[in-house]
C-alpha cells in the first residue's frame, strides 16, 4: 500500500514537471521572438495569476472546460462526435498541474531569455543564423543554467499538491501521500498510519531535494532582471506563424478555465456580494494579512540572498562551504511540507498553552510567508547577484556602505525586482486556503474562506462571485506592481 501511494505520488508530480517545462520552453521562446505581439503584456499578467487562485477554484474551471459537462464535452456533442473526456484520475492531475505551472515555468524562463544581451542577436543577425542555431547556441544555454531550479520549484509544488489530487484524484489508485494521510486522520482516525505516511513525505522530499541540489546550483533569473531585449534579425513568415500559433495555444489553455470563472462569477449576484459586510471585512482582512505575509518573505527571503551573496565573494574562487549550500537549500525545503500540514502541527502545540483560535493572525501570516518564500529568493537573488558584483569593488573603494549604499546603489537595482516579489508573495498568501481552513473563524475572515463557506452551503453562485473578486484583487496587484 505504502509503495503504491508513494509511486503514484513520484509519478504525477514527475510527469507533471516534465509537461510544464518542456511546454514552457516553445512558448517562452515565442514570447520571446514576439515582442510586439498585440497583449503580450496582458498575457504575461495573466499568466501570473494561476498560482495565485485557490485551488479548489481554479479545479471548478477546469471542469468547466474539460469536465463531462464541459465546453468541450458539449462542443463535440453538437458536431455529432463520440467524445466524452474523463476528467477525474491521472489525466484531470496533469491537466490541473499544468494549468498552475505552465504559466510559472513560462514566466521564468522568458525573463532569462530577456536577460540574453542584445550583442549576441546583433552578432546573430550578421552571421546569418537560422532558428535552431540561434537555440543551440545563445538560447539553451541560458535556459540550461534555469531550467533545473524551474523544474526543481514545479517537481516540488507537484509533490505537496492536496487539492487538486482530492477533486480530481478519481478513487484508490489515483491517490497520494498527502491524500492518503488526510483519509487515514478523516475516515479512518488511524493515527499510526497517519504518522507512517508523513514520515514517508518528509523522507521522499528530503530525498529529491538532496538529489536536486546535487544537480548544479540553477542561476533563476526570476521576473527580475528587466532588459529590453532586441532582436535584429526578421523571422520568415513560417516561423513567425508557428509563434503565434503556441502563444495563442498557451494563452487559450490558462485563459478558458478562467473564463469558466469568470462567466460563473458574473452570473453571481455581485451587486448583493458586495453590498454584504461580511465580504468587505473579508476583503480587508485578506489585504491586511497577505500584505503583512508578503513583507515578511520579502525580509527572510532578501536575508538568505544577501547572506549567500556574501559568503560566495569571500571564497572567492573556492568551491561552495556547507552553510552556503544550506541557505541555496533552505529557501526550498519549506516546500517539503505543505501549509495544511505546517498549519496543524501549530495548531496541535498551541493547543497545550493558548487558545488555538487566538493566534490565527499571527500563524496566517508566518505560514503564507513561508510558503512565498521559495518564490521570493528566486524572484530576488539574481538581481542582488548582479548588483553586488558590478558594485561590491566599486563601494569597498569609496568607502560607501550601509544606509547611503541601500539608498544610492542597492535600491534602484532592486525597486522593481522587490516590488515583483512583494506583489506575487501577497497574491499567494490572498489565495491561500491551507491554513485559514484550520484556523478561520468569525473573527478572522478572509476570501477563500468566506468561499469556502458558501460552497459547504451549496451556494455555489456566491462562491463563483467571490472567486471573481478574489481574481481580479490578484490580477489588480501583479498589474500595480509591474507599473
Amino acid at each position: 500500500y505504502l509503495w503504491r501511494i508513494a509511486r503514484f505520488t513520484v509519478l504525477q508530480a514527475l510527469l507533471s514537471m516534465l509537461l510544464s517545462v518542456g511546454l514552457a520552453i516553445p512558448l517562452a521562446r515565442a514570447l520571446h521572438a514576439q515582442q510586439n505581439f498585440p497583449g503580450r503584456a496582458m498575457i504575461l499578467r495573466l499568466f501570473a495569476l494561476p498560482l495565485a487562485l485557490p485551488a479548489l477554484v481554479a479545479v471548478l474551471g477546469i471542469t468547466s472546460i474539460y469536465g463531462r459537462s464541459g465546453l468541450f464535452s458539449v462542443t463535440a456533442a453538437w458536431l455529432a462526435l463520440d467524445m466524452q473526456p474523463d476528467i477525474y484520475g491521472l489525466t484531470g492531475i496533469l491537466i490541473a498541474h499544468v494549468f498552475f505551472n505552465l504559466p510559472l515555468a513560462t514566466r521564468l524562463i522568458l525573463s532569462s531569455l530577456d536577460s540574453i544581451s542584445e550583442d549576441y542577436w546583433k552578432l546573430a543577425s550578421q552571421l546569418g543564423m537560422t532558428g535552431w542555431t540561434q537555440f543551440k547556441l545563445i538560447e539553451w544555454p541560458v535556459i540550461l543554467r534555469n531550467i533545473s531550479g524551474v523544474a526543481g520549484l514545479i517537481f516540488m509544488l507537484c509533490m505537496t499538491s492536496f487539492t487538486v489530487v482530492l477533486t480530481l484524484g478519481g478513487g484508490p489508485r489515483a491517490t497520494t501521500i498527502e491524500v492518503a494521510i488526510y483519509q487515514s486522520l478523516h475516515f479512518d482516525f488511524d493515527i499510526a498510519r497517519a504518522v507512517s505516511l508523513t514520515l514517508l513525505q518528509l523522507c521522499l522530499t528530503v530525498a529529491i531535494l538532496i538529489l536536486l541540489s546535487l544537480a548544479g546550483r540553477p542561476t533563476e533569473e526570476g521576473f527580475s532582471v528587466r532588459t529590453t531585449a532586441r532582436r535584429f534579425e526578421d523571422p520568415p513568415l513560417r516561423q513567425r506563424i508557428w509563434n503565434v500559433t503556441l502563444i495563442l495555444l498557451g494563452f487559450l489553455f490558462v485563459a478558458l478555465p478562467m473564463a469558466g470563472t469568470v462567466v460563473a462569477g458574473l452570473a453571481a449576484d455581485l451587486a448583493r456580494l458586495l453590498s454584504e459586510p461580511a465580504v468587505w471585512r473579508a476583503i480587508g482582512t485578506s489585504l491586511v494579512l497577505g500584505a503583512a505575509a508578503a513583507a515578511l518573505s520579502l525580509v527572510i527571503s532578501l536575508s538568505l540572498v544577501m547572506a549567500r551573496e556574501s559568503l560566495a565573494t569571500r571564497r572567492r574562487h573556492a568551491s561552495a562551504g556547507l552553510f552556503e549550500r544550506a541557505l541555496d537549500l533552505g529557501a526550498s525545503l519549506i516546500m517539503v511540507v505543505p501549509p495544511i500540514v505546517i498549519g496543524a502541527g501549530w495548531f496541535i502545540l498551541s493547543r497545550h498553552f493558548v487558545d488555538p483560535f487566538s493566534l490565527a493572525p499571527f500563524m496566517v501570516v508566518c505560514v503564507n510567508a513561508a510558503m512565498a518564500i521559495p518564490f521570493a529568493f528566486r524572484i530576488l537573488r539574481p538581481s542582488w547577484d548582479t548588483a553586488a558584483s558590478c558594485h561590491n569593488r566599486l563601494c569597498e573603494q569609496l568607502g560607501i556602505t550601509g544606509w547611503n549604499r541601500l539608498r544610492i546603489i542597492d535600491w534602484p537595482a532592486l525597486r522593481y525586482p522587490l516590488s515583483i516579489a512583494f506583489a506575487f508573495a501577497m497574491a499567494l498568501s490572498l489565495g491561500d486556503l491551507g491554513t485559514i481552513a484550520l484556523f478561520g473563524n468569525d473573527s478572522i475572515l478572509t476570501l477563500p474562506y468566506l468561499l469556502l463557506q458558501r460552497m459547504g452551503s451549496y451556494r455555489t453562485d456566491d462562491a463563483a462571485g467571490l472567486a471573481l473578486i478574489l481574481g481580479l484583487l490578484c490580477l489588480a496587484l501583479m498589474a500595480i506592481a509591474d507599473r
